[in-house]
């Protein structure tokens, strides 16, 4: 016969045996939800997303980082207006590097100790990409970018460094390709190269220059400069006194506009000038260097990417830019569909994995999945290169910058030889 105490005691036992099967029901309620319960009831929503980004809004790179930053932007909104992340907003954290590679090291140090972003995604240039993906590798951090293709990037043994863009030294290969297609009675003679002493711009020059000798093409100058430069005056004229038939330059929007203004003024127009970037800048490009007559027949890369390719969610990007930022499709940067893909890759791993753990995140980059984005597939070899990438090049006609080669996926044909300057 159980006494009053013992009673007491079963009555208790069976009351805290309620509360907690009732603490398990609601728990097990919760599972999957958005929200988390507070003690006082009160539903809270899950914590963003923080995503720490360095690019150069000042400095030699600013179009081309003020491009990134539009893309990254346009993403985010994207994705946000789609319910997020595994359903978590997304908050970019976006710092200033001045185009300096001092100040991008110390950018995602602080990204990643100080304001303690879930995910880093990379800066403009490979000049860039180099230091930032060390600091990143260190603190086990997975680094997908899109403007980080030199070939020194994927050389220094890093395991957390993915590039979703084409690789950098082969974007001039169409073009030497097309140069060699040409009649011989109007394949061009003598080549001229002119590049900044960059990761990113070098190695395609000196790709371009290698195909064109191999196809008879002698070459009548070679320069390379430091990417500081500011006075682009004598190296346009060393080009200019060599008379080369055809230009080949290292560049971006600075350099390629101060060589073209000097061509105009010293009425050199050789039969093809290209360059690895500026002219893929549309407005910006057409406005520096006097208008958009001016541009007619000038060549640029682009590493698979234009405003109507079939692609991934492109119709609807080149749709939302547009609303967003105005202008015309022509005139949108590749740099914008770079960064636009970056965080399709990323987002596409995260949900698959469910996670966005950096180490499951560089696992899954290396498992040989693939991923689609609006520059077109993405796969990644053991060094983080992507070996879907598909480049194409490009000339302004007509106001336009159009798909030239190869043939099979151009829209228009190229224009050669390029007419005299107006």
């Amino acid at each position: 016969m159980r006494g009053p105490i013992s009673l007491w005691k079963t009555h208790i036992l069976k009351s805290v045996g309620a509360l907690f099967v009732a603490l398990f029901v609601l728990s097990a309620c919760g599972t999957g939800s958005t929200t988390t319960t507070t003690p006082s009831g009160t539903s809270q929503p899950k914590t963003p997303i923080k995503i720490g980004i360095s690019l150069s809004l000042s400095g030699d790179f600013s179009a081309d980082g003020l491009a990134f930053q539009q893309g990254y932007q346009l993403w985010a909104a994207t994705v946000n207006k789609n319910g997020g992340i595994l359903g978590r907003q997304v908050q970019l954290d976006i710092l200033s590097d001045a185009s300096s590679t001092t100040q991008v090291v110390t950018n995602y140090q602080k990204l990643i100790t100080v304001d303690h972003c879930d995910l880093v995604f990379g800066p403009f240039s490979s000049l860039l990409t180099k230091p930032a993906s060390v600091v990143a590798n260190r603190y086990g951090y997975a680094f997908v970018e899109g403007a980080g293709g030199g070939p020194s990037v994927f050389t220094q043994g890093l395991h957390n460094l993915f590039d979703v863009s084409a690789p950098v030294a082969n974007l001039l290969v169409s073009f030497t390709q097309y140069i060699q297609a040409l009649p011989a009675s109007d394949r061009p003679t003598t080549a001229a190269y002119a590049t900044q002493d960059d990761p990113f711009t070098q190695p395609q020059v000196d790709t371009a220059r290698h195909y064109l000798e191999l196809a008879g093409i002698k070459t009548v100058s070679y320069q390379v400069y430091p990417a500081e430069t500011t006075d682009y005056t004598p190296i346009a004229q060393k080009m200019i006194a060599s008379g080369a038939q055809i230009i080949v330059t290292g560049t971006l929007l600075p350099d390629i506009v101060a060589y073209i203004q000097a061509f105009r003024q010293q009425h050199y127009s050789p039969k093809a000038i290209i360059a690895t970037a500026g002219p893929d800048q549309g407005a910006q490009f057409t406005k520096a260097i006097g208008g958009a007559n001016v541009a007619e027949g000038v060549f640029v890369p682009n590493g698979g990417w234009y405003p109507s390719i079939n692609t991934f969610q492109n119709a609807q990007m080149v749709k939302d830019f547009l609303a967003q930022y105005g202008g015309t499709a022509d005139a949108i940067s590749s740099d914008v569909a770079e960064a636009f893909s970056v965080g399709q890759t990323v987002m596409q791993a995260a949900t698959k994995i469910n996670s966005i753990d950096n180490t499951k995140l560089i696992a899954e980059f290396h498992s040989g999945d693939t991923f689609q984005t609006v520059q077109g597939p993405v796969k990644f070899d053991s060094t983080g290169q992507n070996t879907l990438a598909t480049g194409y090049l490009f000339q302004w006609q007509k106001g336009s910058l159009v798909s030239v080669y190869p043939a099979s996926l151009a829209t228009n044909t190229p224009e050669y030889p390029k007419p005299n300057w107006p």
